[in-house]
């Protein structure tokens, strides 16, 4: 009877269907990395940046790669190195001799989903650039405002191990990712799975076997259809506190923005919705919150060589902060 109120309050049947069909066609290629393919569909249905960190050799350029290629949309692949400018990614005006006047030539940051590779190797002028056109979605080249196409993600990769030739990327710009998803190797099981399954195939071949899924209309839709996902205030309220807590603790120096506590609440619909529910639980709130929160706190420098990380802080807050039932 529960089952029969549930499909009546908002029909998820074909939104289930499609989430089922994408894991399917990424599982084709991937091996495990459940967790993460999950976020970046997270990411996708709340129109999200996400920055993906893991060494080098555990898939994030090409689940990052996969995820465009099942959506029928527009793909660019940007190389973030410490000789770019700015000019190399949102484009620069160029004189035109036969009319006497500049045209604008876009960058490669113009596209539907954008993977920045090693996003961390460029230096902060670089990384200024990407302010703009990652949270208003606009680029702005002298004087003139270029809108960007719907939809528009950036997907990032940076290698947490490597230091040598890496800039910290400013917390305005973190701040600006809905997710940090940490990639972790496969499990035992899983390596054979992929030594397994990828015998004498190519990455290419293996990426033309995949079949797209998703329209722009359809991800419009299914936006919508996310947003109506429904949360009850005391969640809301579970979600302040979380975030509050983080501005404070006194083991963080720099606690999460207004900004965080958007995210969360997003991210928790969304994750709500791909688990065929249209109501929000305590349970997607603390399952979202550590990807929201990782990149956005700076512990003090006493804890960091506690050797205390990011992870252990914002788990110990979710354990303090009373659940509401």
């Amino acid at each position: 009877m529960e089952e029969n109120i549930f499909e009546q309050r908002t029909d998820l049947s074909g939104f289930s269907n499609a989430v089922s069909e994408i894991r399917q066609e990424i599982g084709r290629v991937i091996i495990g990395q459940k967790n993460m393919v999950d976020l970046l569909l997270i990411g996708l249905l709340c129109d999200g940046h996400i920055l993906i960190e893991g060494v080098p050799g555990v898939a994030k350029t090409l689940t990052a790669k996969l995820m465009a290629r099942i959506i029928d949309v527009d793909f660019s692949r940007i190389q973030f190195t410490p000789d770019l400018m700015p000019s190399d990614v949102v484009g620069t005006s160029v004189f035109n001799p036969r009319d006497g006047e500049f045209r604008f030539k876009s960058g490669p940051i113009f596209s539907n989903i954008v993977l920045i590779d090693e996003i961390n190797r460029a230096p902060a002028k670089t990384q200024a650039a990407l302010f703009e056109v990652m949270e208003e979605r606009q680029v702005t080249v002298d004087g003139y405002t270029h809108v960007m196409q719907i939809p528009f993600i950036v997907l990032a990769t940076q290698n947490p191990i490597e230091q040598e030739g890496t800039y910290r990327l400013p917390e305005a710009q973190l701040d600006r990712f809905l997710f940090k998803i940490e990639v972790n190797y496969p499990t035992l099981e899983e390596e054979i799975a992929i030594l397994q399954g990828q015998q004498g195939k190519t990455q290419s071949e293996m990426l033309a076997d995949v079949k797209k899924v998703l329209s722009p209309v359809d991800i419009q839709r299914y936006r919508h259809l996310v947003q109506s996902v429904i949360i009850e205030p005391k969640l809301l309220e579970f979600i302040a506190r979380i975030v509050n807590e983080t501005r404070n603790n006194p083991s963080l120096y720099l606690g999460a923005s207004p900004r965080a506590s958007l995210a969360i609440l997003r991210a928790a619909r969304a994750n709500a919705a791909i688990k065929g529910r249209d109501f929000v639980t305590p349970e997607d709130i603390v399952e979202m919150a550590p990807h929201v929160l990782r990149h956005r706190i700076i512990l003090t420098p006493e804890k960091e060589m506690e050797g205390i990380t990011a992870d252990d802080l914002i788990d110990n807050i979710l354990k303090a902060i009373e659940i509401p039932r």
